[in-house]
């Protein structure tokens, strides 16, 4: 006879072949999917969220949880039982009903933004975003209400467990005291000599060829993944079949280049959880948190640093051809410049965290019902102007319509950014002291010893250890600030 344990490892390894279909169904709508598949496509997918929240939320798991309790288990099985708990905890207060709305609400929100955003079309944005933020804040009351907790940081919860606003007010309010300076300093000692500007075109064949051939020097298995096209760059499908998505500008090769190593960092930790758990919620990925640190990992900490680009530049020539604009020493400072902009997914590392606490500031106000969706734009224009010195007044497109997040509810998403950089800076200070030939490996395109102690110490722990845990272990302490900003003076000034 199968133990409790034993059942509700069958059952959340039936959800997790239903998430599945899930996850590609997603990429597909936002790739392949023709237009008018777009109502279809929302209530497939919603059928398949209320069915896997019906079989999470059925009473038999709960009694199956609490006799599991009871039983003997060894210690990753323990930490599974842990997630498993967590997981129908977090589930078992929505109504069906509610899942249902969510999902097609965000469906519709979601696939309509792809072109209301190039159109600048705030009003018929706004007019789905009403419907996805009341929903929004239904979920959070209820889960707010099931866990003694504020209403964003029932949401927060859901991506980096256990962080809670008010340790992110106190880290935010720590970066806010001495970034804008840096920045400000960093600007000011890089303007006597700016780069000289790429001239594009760029045609997007090339560009995709060359950001195929970085993913395979940064370790992506294409065995298990692939690279497209879509209208925000994104990372998603499973372990086992990762969907990478980048967005190509001819006017230059650089957002697509970098937004897919980011993406690829976010793949290749996916590829490489523990294939024993795969199936089970210890397997997934710790936090959003951790997620971002590996792809900021890629993205900031190697694909900026000197030694990559001095090592990438030959790549980016055979692409393009030689310019005065695509010198090893121009193409290095393009990369490494520091200015105020509009765009979060194009920012360099010193004024990323900046557009993160904006939006970390209005979409907690916005769910905790202190502003309503028609206030985004003015709020939003005021803090570019009070953090990055921008206005965005009537630019809704490269304003507050420029991310996917809050089309799909992914309120409390955009902390795990700036907490991601943070894990990264601290995560690659310990790989260094581990692997001191690390910087003189990444220029010979070997990322072996970086991938291994990856390997080591995050990609192969899933979620069979808390983020605290995780990092420490890693790490050696805590998570703080002081490597981030070491890291930015050391790279800056």
């Amino acid at each position: 006879m199968n133990t409790a344990y034993q059942q509700l490892r069958s059952i959340f390894a039936r959800i997790s072949r239903f998430n599945h279909l899930s996850a590609i169904a997603h990429w597909d709508m936002q790739t392949m999917m023709s237009h008018e598949g777009s109502q279809a496509r929302s209530e497939a997918l919603a059928e398949i969220d209320v069915l896997c929240h019906q079989l999470l939320c059925d009473p038999k798991v709960g009694v199956l949880l609490e006799s599991a309790s009871k039983e003997t288990l060894e210690g990753a099985d323990e930490a599974n039982l842990t997630e498993m708990r967590n997981t129908y905890r977090r589930a078992v207060v929505l109504p069906d009903a509610l899942i249902e709305a969510r999902s097609l609400a965000t469906g519709k929100c979601g696939f309509a933004w792809r072109t209301q955003r190039p159109a600048n079309d705030w009003v018929g944005f706004a007019s789905n975003l009403h419907e996805v933020v009341k929903l929004t804040r239904e979920e959070a009351k209820i889960r707010a209400e099931a866990t003694g907790v504020s209403r964003y940081d029932a949401l927060l919860d859901l991506y980096e467990p256990g962080m809670r606003s008010e340790e992110l007010d106190r880290i935010f309010g720590d970066l806010k005291t001495w970034l804008p300076d840096l920045l400000r300093r960093v600007v000011a000692k890089q303007a006597p000599n700016p780069p000289l500007p790429l001239q594009g075109p760029f045609d997007p064949g090339k560009q995709r060829e060359l950001a195929l051939k970085v993913m395979r020097i940064l370790g992506f298995n294409f065995s298990a993944g692939r690279l497209d096209s879509s209208a925000h760059p994104f990372s998603g499908g499973v372990p086992q079949d990762v969907r990478i998505t980048t967005r190509y500008d001819e006017t230059s090769f650089m957002p697509a280049l970098f937004a897919t190593i980011h993406e690829t960092g976010h793949g290749r930790y996916e590829q490489n959880l523990p294939q024993a758990w795969r199936d089970q919620p210890a397997g997934l990925a710790r936090s959003m948190g951790i997620h971002e640190s590996q792809s900021l990992m890629f993205e900031m900490q190697v694909a900026r640093s000197t030694p990559f680009l001095q090592m990438l530049h030959p790549l980016v020539v055979t692409a393009f051809g030689q310019s005065p604009a695509l010198t090893e020493a121009n193409f290095i400072a393009l990369a490494q410049r520091a200015r105020p902009g509009l765009i979060r997914v194009d920012a360099d590392e010193i004024s990323y965290p900046l557009h993160v606490i904006l939006r970390y500031e209005i979409e907690k106000a916005l769910i905790e019902g202190q502003i309503e969706v028609d206030d985004i734009p003015a709020l939003w224009n005021q803090k570019m102007q009070d953090y990055l010195g921008i206005g965005t007044e009537g630019n809704y497109q490269n304003g507050c319509m420029q991310d996917i997040h809050w089309t799909q509810g992914a309120f409390g998403y955009f902390p795990t950014y700036t907490l991601g950089a943070m894990y990264a800076a601290q995560l690659f200070q310990a790989a260094l002291r581990a692997l001191p030939s690390l910087n003189g490996e990444i220029s010979e395109e070997n990322l072996q010893g970086l991938s291994g102690w990856l390997e080591e110490n995050i990609w192969s722990k899933g979620s069979l250890h808390r983020t605290d845990k995780l990092m420490t272990d890693a790490t050696g302490e805590a998570l703080n600030t002081k490597h981030f900003r070491a890291h930015l003076e050391r790279r800056y000034l």
